[in-house]
């Protein structure tokens, strides 16, 4: 009887379970009918709330939510990542971007919930912002041994952006990571006061300086400085240019496009009735928003940047291909031929490879037109693909950080950011072994050459603008110190492998190219003992510029430099600030305070 009755209980539990989910499937199923009608849950665009930088969930770029929406409820949710969602497809979250409300049927009085801050009570959004930056790897330049290797060899680097991505690291409170910092870029964001060439037959200047180097008492520091000529502004050839702007949806923010269109205003009032505009766009199509246009018709140039709307994917390369083809349609003889791309380098549709933008950039640069990168925004923002593509483009690549920023690259430095007075520029440097007997290349990591590249005048190298300054600086050590860090070698040759003068410390050789010419000329300058500093006789740019390594090198992580501190740097770049006029070199100041805030607090934090 017990028996039975077990028996049936188990069948009444069965069928009870079994109506249940039958129920709950034929409620999925009205849900999943009342969610496939487009119009009945998502309100109006009036309706929607717009995501403001600084909301407690909002991010700084890009987050793809996907969910299901049924009865006009938010079910399930997936952000940027897989998960067993599927539904309503995909919402695109951007600061400052506007979001689709969704309404919840059990609170009809309530207000309008958007995505980005409340979907559901279970629901969170991550607080920090999604981190899809991408920067080259770099491996600190180690210490070479002369008798080993005694020749170095370079590729000279005008760029500056590393300076400015790391200026807004610092700002928004936290220290840049340390492959975001190229030490050359930063020691080269200022200018210096190079003696300055007559003409261009003879394009640059160059000056060595040597001293004992400020971290290290038992080590000299030598710098090697170049001037570009400055071309006065009335003297400037007409410019042909070709703006080619992202205006796809990673570039919504404030930093990003807004930003972006005020720069370009900037320069498009420098330019004159011999200058012509072209405006290419690309997001998930391509086109030309400008055809064009002489640089004295601004209204019709600001009118088309005023236009510029973000939204799409990223076809960067059709963006590249149809700039260039518009650059060279127009071509001016004699003149600058030059394409300004501007975009946070978020290229996600198309030709998305490293490997081959670049080498459309390099079949297209000896057709004479050059190439300018302008790196916006943060989040997704790949520092790495604007630097090579510069690189390769004979051109240079600044990042965007702010409207002073701007002003500094496109009015204050335009000549030199628009106009190369010197191409394929080399420095190799051949250390005397007699007297030196170890040294170290400060920065210009991703722009070593070969020994046998610096007479190959096939190989590319990077360009001078007018007006110019490139500095290189090496940490030596003499023969004898008793601070050599490489021990010798028990079993080498103890005997002079070199016939070489005790009155020379190093000869520099440079190599470069006038820019219509594809053959080489050569420099030749002896680095001799005789012009030994003390670090006080030195000028304020020998020491302004020692104290730009030394927080390169901290930033990077100070390996090399021993006890040397922020406080130590701070006070060296503000004894050689010289005249400042510009107020970078102050600037310099308050950021090397506010990285030794960051990295004390970083330091108490991992204790």
């Amino acid at each position: 009887m017990k028996r039975a009755l077990h028996s049936l209980s188990l069948v009444f539990a069965i069928a009870l379970f079994t109506a249940c989910t039958v129920e709950m499937a034929e409620r999925q199923a009205e849900e999943t009918a009342e969610n496939e009608q487009p119009q009945t849950n998502v309100p109006a665009e009036s309706d929607a709330q717009v995501i403001k930088n600084g909301d407690e969930a909002a991010v700084q770029d890009l987050i793809t939510v996907t969910g299901t929406v049924a009865g006009g409820r938010v079910q399930r949710v997936d952000i940027d990542g897989p998960s067993p969602v599927s539904g309503i497809g995909k919402s695109e979250i951007k600061p400052g971007s506007r979001v689709s409300p969704l309404r919840a049927p059990q609170r009809p009085s309530s207000p309008q919930y958007a995505i980005a801050n409340s979907v559901h009570p279970h629901i969170r959004l991550p607080r920090e912002p999604l981190d899809r930056e991408n920067y080259q790897d770099i491996e600190t330049n180690p210490v070479k041994l002369v008798s080993d290797e005694p020749v170095s060899t370079f590729s000279i680097d005008v760029d500056t952006g590393a300076y400015a991505n790391m200026r807004r690291f610092l700002n928004q409170g936290v220290l840049p990571p340390s492959d975001a910092v190229r030490v050359e870029e930063l020691i080269n964001y200022f200018s210096y006061n190079y003696d300055v060439p007559g003409n261009t037959k003879v394009p640059f200047t160059v000056k060595t300086e040597i001293a004992t180097a400020p971290w290290n008492d038992n080590a000299l520091l030598l710098t090697i400085g170049i001037k570009g000529y400055e071309v006065p502004d009335k003297d400037r050839p007409p410019a042909n240019l070709v703006f080619l702007i992202d205006v796809s949806g990673s570039m919504q923010s404030n930093d990003k496009l807004p930003l972006l269109k005020n720069a370009f205003r900037l320069m498009t009032n420098r330019l004159d009735e011999d200058d012509r505009v072209a405006m290419v766009v690309y997001a998930g199509a391509t086109g030309l928003a400008l055809e064009s246009t002489p640089g004295n018709e601004k209204s019709k140039i600001l009118h088309a940047l005023s236009q510029l709307e973000a939204g799409g994917s990223t076809n960067g390369g059709a963006g590249i291909r149809l700039a260039y083809q518009v650059a060279i349609d127009n071509f001016i003889e004699d003149g600058i031929n030059r394409v300004v791309l501007a975009t946070d380098g978020d290229f996600n549709v198309g030709t998305v490879s490293h490997d081959s933008l670049i080498d459309l950039i390099e079949r297209n640069r000896d057709n004479g037109v050059e190439l300018t990168t302008l790196g916006f925004g943060q989040g997704n923002y790949n520092d790495m693909l604007l630097e090579q593509l510069a690189n390769k483009g004979n051109g240079n690549y600044s990042y965007i950080d702010n409207l002073n920023e701007a002003r500094k690259v496109l009015v204050e430095e335009l000549s030199s950011t628009l106009q190369t007075i010197a191409k394929d520029v080399k420095i190799q440097i051949e250390f005397n072994p007699n007297v030196v007997a170890e040294y170290r290349l400060i920065g210009y990591e991703n722009r070593m050459l070969r020994r046998e590249d610096f007479n190959n005048d096939r190989i590319d190298a990077g360009e001078i603008g007018a007006g110019h300054t490139v500095t290189a600086l090496y940490e030596l050590k003499l023969v004898g110190s008793d601070s050599l860090l490489i021990d010798p070698l028990r079993y080498g040759d103890s005997s002079d492998r070199h016939d070489g003068s005790k009155r020379e410390f190093a000869f520099l050789r440079l190599r470069y190219k006038q820019p219509t010419e594809d053959k080489s000329q050569l420099i030749e300058i002896p680095v001799r003992t005789s012009e030994l500093l003390d670090i006080d006789e030195t000028s304020d740019d020998f020491r302004f510029a020692a104290a730009i390594a030394a927080f390169g090198q901290r930033l990077r992580g100070g390996e090399y430099l021993a006890s040397f501190d922020y406080d130590d740097i701070r006070s060296l770049a503000k004894d050689s600030r010289g005249n400042d006029e510009n107020g970078y070199r102050g600037e310099f100041l308050s950021l090397v305070a506010l990285a030794d805030s960051l990295d004390t607090k970083e330091r108490h934090a991992a204790r």
